[in-house]
This record gives structure tokens, C-alpha cells and sequence, in this order.
């Protein structure tokens, strides 16, 4: 790999990673108790979540021209045409399996089928329930269901 690539990998899953790491570091100098789980923490909206996670790529109208783009290899997909490109049907069940398992493509962003990225990060913590991670990804699937082209 070369050492452009490696850079771009790179500032992409820092780009990815840094809200995790961010909330790690912020919660570093608290005490915990061993068995002890706090609750999960309110699941953000769709719109929230996209801005968080996804704008960075895909730019915050879904056209793919987010701040990051420059350092990628790969055309970031234009994520307001998934239906046309799914027979004019909102392919919801694809956009969650993206989100949860990674792409057979393997995206550095998503992660590929065996190392998936979004679905680690929206869990946040080790313990954190699946059903929160599933309402953090319908959430999410949902709302880029909004910004569909007509």
C-alpha cells in the first residue's frame, strides 16, 4: 500500500472514529463500577446521526461532496439517488445492512463484510443494548428514506 493510501485510510477512519473517541476520552476520568451498565443514551434523530457520521463523506445534502472527499480513492456515492438506483424503490433493507454488516465492496469508510464499521460505532459501548443500536440504524435508514430524489 502506498503512503498516499495509507494517509487517506487514515483520515478516514479518523474522520469516522473521532465522535467515538471523542466521547471515550470525555468520559476517562469518571469512576465506573465493574457491573454496572448505565442506561443507553437517548438515540439521536436520523438527521442528527447523518450530520455526525455520514456528512463528512457524503456532504450534507447526500451528493457526496463532503470535506473528506479529496483524501479518497473512490467516488463517494450520491446518496439522494438509492432509489433510482433500486428500481425507483428506497431500498431500506440494503442501507441497513450497509450500515450494520459493511459492504462486500468494502468501502475503508463502511468497512467490507468482514471488519463492519457503523454498526461498532453505533453501539458506543461495549454493553450497549442491540435494540438501541437497531433504532440507531433504523433511525438512520429512515431519514436518508427523506432525502430521496423525486
Amino acid at each position: 500500500m502506498s503512503t498516499v493510501s495509507i494517509i487517506r485510510t487514515s483520515a478516514i477512519f479518523c474522520a469516522a472514529l473521532f465522535p467515538v473517541f471523542a466521547g471515550t476520552i470525555a468520559n476517562e476520568g469518571q469512576t465506573k463500577t465493574e457491573n454496572a451498565h448505565p442506561p443507553d443514551a437517548p438515540v439521536a434523530s436520523g438527521e442528527e446521526m447523518y450530520r455526525t457520521y455520514c456528512a463528512v463523506c457524503h456532504a450534507l445534502d447526500g451528493k457526496g461532496g463532503g470535506p473528506a472527499t479529496p483524501a479518497l480513492r473512490d467516488q463517494v456515492p450520491d446518496l439522494t439517488t438509492l432509489s433510482q438506483r433500486h428500481g425507483g424503490k428506497y431500498p431500506a433493507r440494503y442501507v441497513e445492512s450497509v450500515l450494520r454488516f459493511g459492504m462486500a465492496k468494502g468501502f475503508p469508510a463502511h468497512g467490507n463484510k468482514d471488519m463492519p464499521i457503523w454498526g461498532r460505532v453505533f453501539a458506543s459501548e461495549p454493553r450497549t443494548a442491540e435494540s438501541t443500536v437497531t433504532e440507531r440504524i433504523t433511525n438512520l435508514t429512515q431519514y436518508l428514506g427523506t432525502i430521496q430524489t423525486k
